[in-house]
């Protein structure tokens, strides 16, 4: 039989105990962020993280680069260089090359700027697909990493009550001791004061 380490057992004896008394649930029944929320409290250690950081860190160089290139794609400065490249090629083939007496290499309806659009939005639209995903996956991490925050401060929160409870309840019973003491007193010396006169 292998050696269990007694620190173990004893926070494994706290999370049991504390899933008990504050989520009023046996251990077993509590799911895996209450029970890292238990755990946490019974080792009295900081849950907070950076959520975003932590994904960031993970991410391949292909992501990174899908997201650069949807925040790229979505900028003012894309869009501005679009309309100038677009602007610049309807007016390039409508006006200046016949001008010159060149043929123009796309005329009116612009049939090869159409296709450079269509590949162009073919490409861009699963990148930024797949930036998307990936924030959904962000914000879902974020919110997760709340949710388990916000318990354990609400669990530490109510745990504080119960100890506010606790030592006014103390308070209130040695003051009710020190009040009949001093009742007690009070009618000695009254007595005292009764025979003396």
């Amino acid at each position: 039989m292998p050696d269990h380490d007694p620190k173990d057992i004893k926070m494994n004896q706290r999370e049991v105990e504390l899933s008990e008394k504050l989520f009023r649930r046996k251990y077993e029944q509590l799911g895996a962020q209450e029970k890292h929320v238990a755990h946490h409290l019974a080792a009295r250690t900081h849950i907070a993280r950076n959520v975003s950081q932590d994904i960031s860190e993970q991410m391949t160089f292909g992501q990174r680069l899908a997201d650069n290139v949807a925040a790229f794609g979505g900028s003012w400065t894309f869009i501005s260089i679009f309309a100038g490249v677009l602007v610049v090629w309807i007016l390039l083939n409508s006006f200046i090359l016949l001008k010159i007496g060149t043929d123009a290499f796309d005329p009116y309806p612009y049939i090869l700027l159409n296709l450079f659009l269509s590949m162009l939005a073919a490409i861009q639209a699963p990148i930024i697909l797949m930036s998307q995903n990936r924030q959904a996956y962000k914000d879902r991490m974020s919110a997760e990493h709340d949710y388990e925050v916000n318990l354990k401060a609400e669990l530490e929160i109510m745990a504080l009550h119960e100890k506010i409870d606790l030592l006014r309840e103390q308070q209130w019973s040695e003051l009710i001791s020190i009040q009949q003491e001093q009742l007690g007193l009070l009618s000695q010396l009254m007595e005292d004061r009764k025979k003396d006169q």
